[in-house]
């Protein structure tokens, strides 16, 4: 549909206030840290923008821009104290109803690195669109890439830091059209020009004015506009330590600021000059006071001023117009929770797929440490005196301890670009982040058993162990176990923790106690207190462990050439006392181990969706 053709809208946005309680001292210091100080982020802000305007939002750093912007599309976090209301056509937004109203582009483009520009807007169209046709949905891609001028760039990669692909600023319009696709009527951008060239920068907000002029409400917070964009927006505001120094028309701001006794100088840029004006100097504590006392004094002249007054008239007449149009919510018709699982599945896996140095890594890390081990323990003997039980144990320990850490490493590597991305798309009512979370899982499986099998297929038969095909495909199935858990496990903490490195020292912390605690290699677990032989249950390195030693020592007998300074060395041999002196009873819990064992897969997995599913809901309130 035309955007002309279709009836216009007007937000306001009225007596908007932030404030946070923060701690004075850090945590060590006790008397400062239990005192408290409320910081006033935003300071009753308003302001009244209509269908076919583009606002810029001008100030220093630290001004509220962001914060703004935040509080106006429903993202502001829950640590601090919201008031405020937002109209959209005279008609209270409410909370629920946030996403639905209004499309927010951030200042960093979240984007899948090795996916094209049509690529990357086909899925999304296929997330945000329902009961839509292949040809329906190409034909949208088509007209946003169009509207956007990025059908030159269609087949191109995204690229990223490790390899070039489109320009700074064609991956800006690729991260705007994704929004239009859900055909939004109020479009909101953080910072759009950041990174950006002066001539890249002024083409975008050109072309946001455009995108503005098609019914279509765009309000961007710029830090540093060219001059030539002084005629590009249609209202300009300027912010201070929170608080809305000014609002208004290009020509109502130069006027104003005359009046106030600050003139433009000739040939100089009139944004700097105003932000200049307006902002607070920090350097000194009376360049502070000083900029601080000018600051308010502009603020007031301008709430006393006919342009803060017509503005408030503006809210007030949308307020009480009698026939109100309905609110213009973006395309609600979603699809279902299992198309949208599919399409993701379908999006990770051609994403990571093309990261050939990412598969080869993948596929190879285990085997490059199967090297290692082969390398130290190549062709084991049965002879008890050469160190054939100390051997065969030594393998087992290092396949049940060392898996779950390239599992891990795999994680740390690609989750956290995933994570990103579906942070954003999930606050834009795309998905819910489990269901990002299922189809990561979804396309390490394959991988994951490819890597393993290659792993124990050189390893089995290169060391010696047990020569039987069936105990081959047995090791293989458990020491896939623990490789997925520690990607698992690495994947759902890093759900709830943001730094990668905290993951990794929690993963290590965790397999090594589940070693010391489950393996009874350490330590026999009869030997061990009560609470620890009750706690080993909760570790998969138990039942790796028992299974291994079953898989392989069960009917293996040895051979012992002890000579007389070694009269015990011939105690053992037979691999079933091995068994019964470390495990006792493993070979009857053998096939229990083995479903126990798999039992943490789809245990972790619930873990995951529910740790997900919290993280969703403490983001949407």
């Amino acid at each position: 549909m035309d955007k002309r053709s279709e009836p216009s809208c007007c937000l306001s946005v009225s007596k908007i206030s932030y404030t946070v309680s923060e701690r004075v001292g850090p945590w060590w210091d006790l008397p400062s840290c239990r005192k408290r100080w409320t910081r006033q982020i935003l300071n009753d802000v308003s302001f009244h923008v209509g269908s076919g305007q583009i606002m810029g939002i001008l100030g220093n750093s630290g001004s509220g821009k962001t914060t703004l912007l935040d509080a106006i599309s429903g993202r502001i976090g829950s640590q601090g104290a919201l008031l405020g209301e937002i109209f959209i056509n005279g008609i209270k937004v409410k909370r629920e109803q946030y996403q639905d109203c209004f499309s927010y582009v951030l200042q960093s483009d979240n984007l899948l690195s090795y996916l094209t520009v049509e690529e990357t807007l086909t899925y999304t169209a296929q997330l945000a669109l329902r009961k839509q046709s292949a040809k329906a949905i190409k034909k949208k891609v088509s007209a946003a890439m169009a509207e956007l001028s990025l059908s030159h760039v269609a087949h191109s990669v995204i690229g990223g830091r490790i390899f070039p692909g489109i320009s700074g600023g064609e991956r800006r319009r690729v991260s705007i059209a994704g929004q239009l696709l859900q055909d939004p009527r109020v479009i909101l951008l953080d910072e759009p020009t950041t990174g950006l060239d002066s001539m890249t920068a002024n083409q975008i907000v050109v072309l946001l004015a455009e995108l503005a002029r098609r019914n279509r409400i765009v309000i961007v917070t710029i830090h540093q506009p060219r001059s030539e964009l002084f005629r590009v927006f249609s209202r300009i505001a300027i912010m201070s330590r929170g608080e809305l120094v000014f609002c208004g028309q290009p020509d109502e701001m130069v006027d104003f600021f005359s009046q106030c006794g600050y003139e433009c100088p000739e040939y100089c840029n009139p944004f700097d000059i105003y932000v200049d004006y307006t902002s607070v100097d920090t350097r000194s504590s009376e360049r502070e006071a000083a900029t601080f006392s000018r600051m308010q004094d502009i603020t007031s002249s301008y709430q006393r001023s006919a342009i803060y007054q017509s503005m408030l008239d503006q809210i007030e007449q949308s307020l009480q117009q009698a026939d109100k149009p309905a609110i213009p919510f973006k395309s609600k018709k979603s699809p279902h929770g299992a198309v949208k699982l599919g399409v993701l599945i379908r999006r990770t896996v051609r994403n990571l797929s093309r990261d050939r140095m990412g598969i080869l890594m993948r596929l190879s890390q285990n085997l490059i440490y199967g090297l290692f081990v082969a390398f130290f323990v190549m062709g084991i003997d049965k002879d008890v005196t050469k160190g054939a039980i100390q051997d065969r144990i030594g393998i087992i320990y290092q396949c049940v301890g060392a898996s779950p850490y390239t599992g891990m490493l795999n994680a740390v590597a690609l989750f956290p670009a995933v994570r990103a991305i579906s942070d954003q798309e999930s606050q834009d009512g795309l998905y819910s982040k489990w269901q990002m979370f299922l189809a990561y899982i979804f396309h390490i499986l394959p991988f994951s058993i490819l890597s393993v099998f290659i792993f124990s297929s050189f390893l089995y038969w290169t060391v010696g162990l047990y020569p039987e095909s069936l105990r081959f495909l047995s090791f293989t199935g458990v020491v896939l176990v623990p490789h997925i858990i520690g990607e698992l496990l690495t994947v759902v903490l890093l759900g709830v923790v943001q730094d990668p490195n905290m993951v990794n020292t929690g993963v290590a912390l965790l397999n090594i106690a589940g070693i010391l605690v489950g393996s009874g290699f350490l330590r026999s677990t009869q030997q061990m207190p009560v609470v620890f032989q009750w706690l080993s249950y909760l570790t998969f390195q138990k039942y790796s462990c028992e299974l291994l030693i079953v898989t392989e020592f069960h009917d293996l007998n040895f051979t012992c050439n002890a000579s007389k300074p070694f009269p015990n060395a011939c105690l053992v041999t037979s691999g079933d006392q091995i068994i019964e002196q470390g495990y006792p009873g493993a070979l009857q819990r053998y096939a229990l181990d083995f479903a126990l064992l798999y039992l943490f897969i789809p245990a972790l997995v619930l873990l995951g969706i529910i740790s997900f599913k919290i993280r969703d809901k403490i983001a949407r309130h």
